[in-house]
């Protein structure tokens, strides 16, 4: 028995099945690219936009400006340098400017889906993406950074989109036995198109002077593969049967995922999801935070996607190089490039750790991980001038900061967050999810080099703090959900919540997650 269900899985994993999951996951490919991207030649892009700037410290000996009279004459130093401050707010813009563009656009992704279809959405916001690519692509040939900054902002937009577009695509038209599998294959892209930019951005390769403009604008080579691909791919059957009730079209675009599957359960499965769909309301934004019923779970959800961005982990994503060299690091290039492999393995191990392990524990004990590595790495920055070996201190801490949020707080809030909603507030509960990560993206993007200039090796004793106060909220609030259907969670809610009358002590874990109607 066990046998012929293994044999109708790879059955169900056709060719053309294969290829639309890989078309569609090109675009979380970008969204890591993008990520990373900007990391490695950050020193020659800050020369290039110092020179551009006037702010560049200048060579007088390579000066040889002279009068009508022969005589030689220097600029005005004062005059050309506008400061340090600006060269770091055009920096910090360019790193940033990315999540401004990813938090406009999630919250568009359910009406662009279902305005469009799964499929035709992907190709249209394709475009974004090859606008924005062929702006840093083109980026020497005018101000360098408004053209770096303006490419960044419409990339985000596109990834905004993609990133709420994919795996709604890929979630619908996955068998059930292997939705869970190919569900989280966007964080492997993620993780490989960070390592990927990683590399690329090597010295010798594209992150030089000469190069760094095509580093930045590669990844719309990905976005034109992935807009011809796409033209490939079926539309999604769920999409055609539950929001356009084009059966016979469903049926068809199912056949071509399954190959020659009857097609007949999960039309009935699609049948009891519209009629679903159909008697449960959709919650408006503004009931999820007026309604007491939804007030706790909101809370949760944002809390985890808040956790998953001030933990400290796109500082490392943004700035590694940089801080390997504070560590006193001989290459740190390849370090942070150390960084990227340690991250695509052990994103590959969190997939079976999730399935095996509950979310809760996973993200408390991932939390907990990642508040030691930033005290290790802390102590290791500032006894760096006391002790030399105090550097590889620093390095390994980041290497355990990185494996302890793959294990746990990196996937699980995604997770979590669509089990924690029934089918009427789960769309609106995820954009305002989408949104809050998206803009806690950004404001660690814009200010952490302001931080770390501040408060120089102090700088994750900041992060320390707040991961505390996250593990402290997930152990007291976030309930355990694994294996539990939304309708488990809310029966046996329920039944805590009647017991919760006779006395206080039963109050329990969802109890404290749905809140009391007089709450």
């Amino acid at each position: 028995m066990e046998k012929t269900s293994k044999m109708q899985e790879e059955k169900h994993l056709t060719g053309t099945l294969v290829l639309s999951v890989f078309t569609a996951v090109l675009g979380f490919f970008q969204y890591g690219y993008s990520l990373g991207v900007i990391n490695a030649p950050q020193r020659v892009i800050e020369a290039h936009y110092s020179r551009v700037l006037g702010i560049a410290p200048i060579d007088r000996s390579a000066i040889n400006f002279t009068d009508t009279n022969g005589s030689v004459i220097f600029p005005d130093l004062e005059e050309l340098d506008v400061g340090k401050s600006t060269l770091t707010l055009y920096w910090s813009l360019s790193v940033s400017i990315f999540a401004i563009g990813g938090m406009i656009s999630s919250f568009t992704v359910g009406w662009v889906g279902d305005k469009l279809g799964r499929v035709k959405a992907m190709l249209a916001v394709n475009v974004l993406s090859i606008i924005g690519n062929l702006f840093m692509g083109l980026a020497k040939f005018g101000p360098s950074h408004i053209l770096i900054i303006a490419g960044r902002a419409i990339t985000g937009l596109y990834c905004g989109l993609s990133s709420g577009l994919v795996p709604m695509y890929v979630g619908e038209i996955s068998p059930t036995a292997l939705r869970g599998a190919l569900g989280t294959l966007h964080q492997l892209a993620i993780v490989t198109g960070i390592l990927i930019s990683q590399v690329l951005g090597l010295d010798f390769l594209l992150g030089n002077d000469d190069m760094w403009p095509l580093l930045l604008g590669l990844s719309g080579a990905a976005a034109v593969l992935q807009f011809f691909l796409l033209l490939l791919c079926p539309e999604s059957p769920r999409y055609l049967y539950i929001k356009l009730g084009k059966v016979e079209e469903a049926k068809k675009s199912l056949k071509r995922l399954r190959g020659d599957c009857d097609p007949t359960k999960e039309i009935a499965e699609m049948e009891k999801e519209k009629q679903e769909a159909d008697s449960e309301k959709k919650v408006s934004i503004r009931k999820l935070f007026s309604s007491s019923s939804y007030r706790q779970p909101v809370i949760v959800a944002l809390m985890v996607q808040i956790s998953q961005q001030f933990s400290g982990i796109n500082a490392i994503f943004y700035y590694s190089t940089n801080i390997f060299v504070r560590a006193g690091v001989d290459q740190p290039v390849y370090a942070t490039i150390g960084v990227g492999v340690v991250n695509t393995v052990f994103t590959v191990i969190s997939v079976f750790l999730v399935e095996k392990t509950g979310r809760r524990s996973l993200f408390i004990a991932g939390l907990i991980g990642m508040l030691a590595s930033a005290v290790a790495m802390t102590v290791g920055l500032v006894l760096l001038s006391t002790f030399a070996w105090m550097s590889y201190v620093s390095m390994v801490a980041i290497f355990l900061f990185v494996i302890f949020f793959e294990v746990g707080p990196g996937p699980i809030p995604w997770f979590i967050v669509a089990e924690l909603f029934s089918q009427g507030p789960r769309p609106a509960a995820i954009a305002i999810a989408g949104l809050c990560n998206w803009t806690c993206n950004f404001i660690i993007g814009m200010c952490f080099q302001y931080i770390a200039d501040l408060c120089g090796p102090y700088v994750f004793m900041i992060f320390a703090v707040l991961l505390l106060g996250f593990i402290l909220f997930a152990y007291f609030k976030v309930p355990e959900t694994k294996g539990k259907s939304f309708e488990e969670i809310s029966a046996e809610f329920r039944r805590k919540r009647r017991s919760a009358v006779k006395g206080p002590k039963a109050a329990t874990e969802l109890e404290d997650l749905r809140g009391s109607e007089e709450a």
